[in-house]
């Protein structure tokens, strides 16, 4: 198999960059951390919830991340959670997006390193 030329790995290490730059400005909300959905027990022994798990109230949503270097939960509405749900996906994406950019940069130094000698 024929090595491909440093031209050509440039040429198609730009094109991933020029799409993962695009991909980022698609993204609007983004915020890192952790959203649970619970549901609790009351604790009164006559209430449904002490003798039926699916009868438990809630659901209630609780958002785990960090803040000034410290782990913090707070509950939030279900609506809050949809829109916190959206923005951790996109965290993620973010994240992985960079990975990728870092990986297509090397390529384009390597490649640019080898058409130059």
């Amino acid at each position: 198999m024929a090595a491909r030329r440093p031209e050509t790995i440039a040429k198609q290490a730009r094109a991933r960059i020029t799409r993962i730059r695009e991909a980022l400005a698609r993204i609007d909300y983004l915020c890192s951390g952790t959203l649970l959905e619970r549901t609790k027990m009351c604790g009164r022994p006559n209430c449904a919830c002490a003798q039926d798990p699916a009868a438990r109230h809630g659901p209630y949503f609780e958002w785990g991340h960090m803040h000034a270097g410290k782990l913090v939960h707070r509950q939030v509405s279900a609506q809050h959670a949809t829109v916190l749900r959206r923005a951790i996906s996109n965290y993620r994406l973010v994240r992985k997006l960079l990975r990728d950019w870092e990986v297509e940069t090397e390529r384009l130094i390597d490649a640019e390193q080898d058409s130059q000698t």
